[in-house]
């Protein structure tokens, strides 16, 4: 039996070397030119054909790895979402508002109006008088609401309300209701009979309203030579359920009497005698609506110097008193200003279009109050334009101071006023 021969020296060396040395599948590199950096190291073959199809970066910018694009656009999503939750937060309130103020409008437009199509109130127009520079609302009160109350159809209260378009100025002139004049077709009597007779008789002429407003704007022309642009005939509920409304209105008392004022001619239902201290007072609805009625005729009234000539200035100051309080505040909150929607609707009847009542409007409101002039004929500047009359049937009345039948004093002054 031969016997194994043991290694040699030399290739157990060799063998323990090649033991020691960790195995690569890689082929051979090359040997990088001498020239070339020693960091730059030769790729693998598969590292070279993924960057021979990938277009270079842009210089100056980093390579956005797509894990980090994913993230970016999910925080760029949430970031709208916020954004649109906000937003929404912020706004259904207002559209809420918004929809509710429409709402109102639109019942208090359809009784008003015949319809509740807001978009026709936003119709562009021009206000009838804007040619002139002037626009002349003929406002009148009566007493619809009392029915029982004698001469409900007489016009108790006259008052022409003339807005300047241009300067923010305007005044108030007020009518004497027992003023004689010519009524046309009618023959002579005290101007608050105009409207009752219209009614009856059809009153129809082309260039004026039908019936009785129409006959008492041909009145006021024909003896004033005035224009007549629109006209608002005012049930005095008007009075009280705005004012209510409104939460009170406030008005200065300025008698002559150091009392104040006080009529007791008011039922118990009316809330009793109307009695108000000089200063500024507070006025609720029911006190409000007496103001504009009371004219001290009664026994035992006080503060009423000038009777009929003292109501109409009290007109005058609720009408401002109102005027102050309708407040784009108080017409944008839904809860206040149905109130005010619906007293208007029904308890004025009047010939301003849908269209042309926010212009108007817009144009009443921007006229600071102190430009707002109350003119009353007893007494402008300290000049009567009127005198006591005896009519042929024996009634009281009023004419101007020139004469029964000449109203050029009384014309030049509303000249004047409208320059």
């Amino acid at each position: 039996m031969a016997k194994k021969q043991k290694p040699s020296a030399e290739r157990y060396t060799v063998g323990r070397a090649l033991s020691n040395t960790s195995y690569s599948p890689r082929t051979t590199r090359r040997p990088a030119p001498q020239n070339a950096p020693a960091a730059s190291a030769a790729k693998p073959s598969s590292q070279r054909q993924q960057a021979s199809q990938t277009p270079p970066a842009s210089k100056g910018k980093a390579v956005r790895k797509p894990g980090k694009d994913r993230s970016d656009k999910r925080s760029a999503w949430s970031r709208k979402k916020t954004i649109a939750l906000v937003l929404f937060i912020l706004l259904a309130p207002i559209l809420f508002i918004a929809g509710w103020d429409a709402k109102n409008v639109s019942d208090a437009s359809k009784t008003m109006f015949g319809t509740g199509n807001l978009l026709e109130a936003v119709v562009p127009t021009s206000l009838s008088g804007s040619e002139r520079g002037r626009v002349n609302v003929l406002v009148v009160g009566y007493s619809a609401d009392d029915p029982g109350h004698a001469g409900a159809n007489l016009t108790d209260s006259i008052m022409i309300l003339s807005l300047d378009t241009k300067d923010k100025k305007g005044y108030m002139l007020s009518v004497p209701r027992d003023l004689y004049v010519q009524i046309p077709g009618s023959g002579k009597a005290k101007i608050n009979e105009a409207y009752q007779r219209g009614e009856i008789d059809g009153f129809k002429e082309a260039g004026y309203a039908a019936g009785g407003m129409g006959l008492l704007e041909k009145t006021i022309h024909d003896s004033f030579d005035i224009q007549i642009d629109y006209y608002a005939l005012v049930d005095y509920a008007t009075v009280r359920d705005i004012t209510t409304a409104l939460d009170g209105i406030t008005v200065t008392v300025a008698s002559s009497d150091p009392r104040g004022l006080y009529d007791p001619n008011f039922l118990p239902k009316e809330g009793g005698p109307l009695q108000l201290s000089n200063g500024p007072q507070k006025l609720d609805g029911e006190t409000a609506l007496k103001l504009t009625r009371a004219r001290g005729a009664t026994y035992g009234s006080y503060g009423f110097a000038q009777s009929d000539f003292d109501r109409t200035k009290h007109q005058q100051q609720v009408l401002v008193g109102i005027k102050q309080g309708l407040t784009w505040k108080v017409l944008l909150d839904p809860q206040e200003n149905k109130d005010v929607l619906d007293a208007v609707a029904h308890n004025v009847k009047t010939d301003v279009r849908i269209n042309e009542v926010l212009p108007l409007y817009r144009l009443f409101n921007r006229i600071p109050d102190n430009q707002l002039q109350s003119v009353n004929l007893r007494d402008f500047n300290g000049r009567n334009l009127l005198q006591g009359y005896t009519t042929p049937t024996g009634q009281s009345a009023l004419i101007p101071a020139a004469g029964a039948n000449d109203y050029s004093d009384i014309q030049a002054l509303i000249q004047s006023l409208n320059h």
